[in-house]
């Protein structure tokens, strides 16, 4: 059995991450494990404006905090950048007959979104992300949900 201690500390094991995909919603499943996207702004997440947490569904890993989160205009989630580098993967994809960058969890392996190069600010990135790819932790209940160490970044 493999874990994985991700940035808060909550160890996730191989057969916990199977079981919380088979726990997954229809859409959840489809857009986590089979690149599905939601519909613009008829999702969970596109203009919540809440600070906290939004960790992947799948395996808690966290993977962006609010103060990133911007709206774009394009009614998914928008972030300038993930909270580090070493919980998501980026691949090239080619579908839709574009060629765009995939960003997904790393532990889980969960297609989250796409990052494109027309974002505001230093980086000029934008992470456009799936609400159904995402759960959030509000600041005032990370250290309840095991998600303590991440306090300190707010």
């Amino acid at each position: 059995m493999q874990s994985n201690e991700n940035l808060a500390g909550i160890s996730q094991s191989d057969e916990d991450i199977q079981r919380n995909k088979k726990n997954l919603s229809d859409l959840s499943f489809e857009v986590t494990q089979n690149q599905g996207t939601e519909p613009p702004f008829q999702n969970e997440y596109w203009d919540h404006k809440e600070e906290g947490v939004y960790v992947d569904i799948v395996s808690g890993e966290p993977l962006f905090l609010s103060y990133d989160k911007f709206d774009s205009g394009t009614g998914w989630p928008s972030f300038t950048k993930p909270i580090t580098n070493e919980a998501i993967m980026e691949h090239v994809d080619h579908s839709l007959g574009m060629q765009r960058i995939e960003v997904c969890s790393k532990r889980a392996k969960s297609h989250l979104g796409h990052v494109f190069p027309d974002g505001p600010g230093p980086s000029g990135l934008r992470y456009c992300i799936n609400s159904a790819a995402l759960r959030f932790i509000p600041k005032n209940k990370l250290a309840e949900s095991g998600y303590g160490d991440l306090v300190t970044l707010f």
